[in-house]
Formats: C-alpha cells, structure tokens, sequence
C-alpha cells in the first residue's frame, strides 16, 4: 500500500490535537489549496492563500513553503503570526514575503476571514492590459461593483508598499495586481473562493473575446448599477454556501486526503 502524502512528507497528524474549529477551517482551507490546483490557477509552490484563525490572537493558516497546491492536507497548513512566525512544527519553511500582501489586509480588514491570491495566465494577462477588467461579460458585471487595482512595485517584499496596497484595495472584493496577478477577499474560505472563481473567469473570458478579433460590445452603464443585490438573487441569498457544498463533494469524489 502507497504511504500517504502526510507519511511521506513526515507530517503529523493534527487532528484531535488542535481545537474543532481550527480543524473545520484546516480542512476547509486545505479544500481550497485543492480546488485551486484542480481548476488550474496554481503557480507551482507560488503563491498563497491565507486564513484567520478565531479568536483575539491574529493567527493565521497558510501553506508549508515548497508543496505543491494538490499536495496540500488539513494538517500540513501552518499556524503563524502577523509577522508570518511560525506557531506550530513542520518540516517545512514558510514564506515570510508571500505573507507581505496577506498580513497587511488582513491588519486593516476585519471582514477578511481568508485571502486569495493567483498568478494565473489569463489573470495575470488582464493585469498587464492597461484597460483593466472589461464590462464584457456577465461575469465582469459582478466583479466591476467591487474591483480596485494597484500599481506594479516589484516583487512584493517591502513593507513600506502596504499602505498604498491597503488604501488601493480599500473595501472591495476584487483586487487586480497590475503585471502581477489576482486577488479576493471574503468573510469566509468559501467566499473569497467563489470570488476568485468569477474573477478568474472574467479573466479568461476577456483573453478569449480579444483573441477572436471582433469588435466587443460591451454592457450598458446602467446595468452594472444594483450588481451585488442582482448576486445575492443569483445565488439564492447563500453566497458562497450554494457552490462551496457541492465543491467539497467533489473533491470528495477525487480524493479525499486533503482532510487528512
């Protein structure tokens, strides 16, 4: 019998050791490292998204530095602080510069539960156009209610770049990276994953409609007024809750060691 992807990267099993709610919100971000790699949004062991865990302490769940997304269970993740310290053991390092734009949301944001952020092809496309996101689709109409951008500074390793990336994001949901890629914010891993699924959709749609070489009609101003009420219909008053269910089945499906 094959050994597991815990057992064979010497890691421990966490669960029983840490609190339910913690071990919920493990499992649930594991899911989403999952459904990342699974749709295609992955950067090899770049990237990352982020958590917080509940309480007064301002910990965080992030990935262990140098796994890749499908590699990635519930007792892999690593507890850490606002500084990106390590609170819990694993072998593996973590990424104090792909904190840098995590912790300084989730500093300012009270209502960012979770952080996600891709270097996808077509994101990072869209990130180099200059005209942004393109009121194209019926999906950019849900993003363009809540989008903010920021600037391209270089790898994001400099703390003095996170005022400006905090006042550019603001309160919206949807930032683009400009020449860097995508990121979501949501009161929940749910959330700020539907979230990113629209974004990156958004994102391919429009490489898609360029590429055909036609002209683009574009959607009419005064639809995209009244766009978060016309989502909430959309899905049912739930949110993120009418997709996120039917997400954890399939992976359930595919291969259910990300709980592990």
């Amino acid at each position: 019998m094959s050994k597991s992807i815990n057992e064979s990267l010497n890691i421990p099993s966490l669960q029983g050791k840490v609190s339910e709610a913690e071990w919920q919100l493990r499992c649930e971000l594991a899911a989403a490292y999952r459904l990342v790699a699974l749709y295609g949004w992955s950067d090899l062991v770049f990237t990352h998204i982020s958590a917080r865990i509940p309480g007064p302490e301002h910990q965080f769940l992030i990935n262990p530095y140098g796994l890749m997304f499908d590699e990635i269970t519930a007792s892999s993740l690593i507890r850490i602080d606002q500084a990106c310290n390590k609170l819990s053991d694993s072998p593996f390092p973590v990424n104090p510069a792909g904190f840098t734009i995590h912790s300084c949301i989730h500093q300012v944001r009270e209502d960012a539960a979770c952080v996600l952020h891709t270097h996808s092809r077509a994101g990072v496309a869209v990130a180099a156009q200059k005209c942004g996101v393109l009121p194209i689709s019926q999906q950019s109409t849900f993003v363009l209610g809540s989008l903010a951008y920021h600037d391209y500074e270089g790898v994001a390793l400099r703390e003095a770049e996170q005022p400006r990336l905090q006042a550019d994001l603001g309160t919206n949901r949807f930032l683009m990276l400009r020449n860097h890629g995508l990121l979501t914010v949501g009161a929940s891993i749910a959330d700020a994953f539907l979230s990113m699924y629209i974004f990156e959709s958004v994102c391919r749609i429009q490489i898609d409609a360029q590429a055909g070489g036609g002209e683009l009609h574009q959607v009419h101003p005064q639809i995209l007024q009244g766009m978060a009420a016309v989502m909430k219909t959309a899905t049912a008053g739930m949110g993120a809750d009418i997709a996120w269910p039917a997400l954890i089945r399939k992976l359930e499906r595919l291969d259910p060691s990300y709980r592990s």
